[in-house]
């Protein structure tokens, strides 16, 4: 399923640095993957794409490792109805 997850950025050097595990899938559990990353110019709001098995499975994993350095809100992607997805790895 498709997942977004938006970051309110409470730290941003935090936030980045953190952030970069979630890019790169470090401790991602199997078919949980960032596909797009949407950060603010003033790095107060990041918006990313995600494919996961779940909205909790993914929460799970980013709130531990964004931890206090962002305030995070997720929804799944009615993909029915949706326009511009990329086609499911999983």
């Amino acid at each position: 399923m498709f997942i977004v997850l938006q970051h309110r950025i409470t730290n941003p050097q935090t936030a980045f640095a953190r952030g970069q595990n979630l890019l790169d899938g470090n401790g991602a559990p199997q078919g949980t993957h960032v596909l797009q990353f949407y950060p603010s110019r003033d790095k107060n709001s990041v918006f990313c794409l995600w494919e996961s098995n779940s909205v909790d499975e993914l929460r799970k994993y980013a709130d531990a490792v964004m931890g206090d350095s962002s305030e995070n809100s997720y929804f799944e992607v009615d993909s029915e109805i949706a326009r511009g997805l990329p086609k499911l790895v999983a």
